[in-house]
């Protein structure tokens, strides 16, 4: 069974990752920090909360694919 916090976290990310996907990733951002002040250990969440702030300082090409490209290891 799944908790009620948890179904707001999941309706959190799945709001978030439709901005993620068209490039808003300022909007985005927020909305995956609330699912990780909900629950601090939701990985999926930290994740794109990461590559929105990446984003935000070095958005990706206009013909951008939704891929993350890790530059660094």
């Amino acid at each position: 069974m799944i908790t009620e916090e948890k179904k707001r976290v999941l309706e959190l990310f799945a709001q978030g990752r439709k901005l993620y996907k068209l490039m808003k990733f300022k909007e985005a951002e927020p909305l995956f920090a609330e699912a990780l002040r909900i629950d601090s250990l939701d990985g999926p969440a930290k994740v794109y909360l990461e590559r929105c702030r990446h984003y935000m300082q070095e958005p990706p090409p206009e013909d951008w694919d939704g891929v993350f490209v890790m530059k660094t290891k």
